[in-house]
């Protein structure tokens, strides 16, 4: 039931991702990359992913751990 759940969510939030990104239109893009918006746009995206990467990364760790110590 478990991952019947993981895999649910993980189909809303494409849902969702993939609805958000053909809701902009080539003139918001074309706005953002004249503006240099674009890549503040992409460190920020980029910074929430690696911070994610790394969050998930000493959280694997630390049940690691806690499995080798049981």
């Amino acid at each position: 039931m478990n991952k019947y759940i993981q895999k649910l969510i993980a189909l809303l939030i494409f849902i969702c991702t993939s609805a958000a990104l053909q809701a902009q239109s080539a003139n918001d893009t074309e706005l953002m990359r004249s503006n240099g918006k674009i890549y503040v746009v992409v460190a920020v995206c980029l910074t929430i992913l690696i911070g994610l990467f790394l969050y998930v990364f000493s959280i694997d760790r630390k049940i690691s751990k806690w499995e080798k110590e049981k």
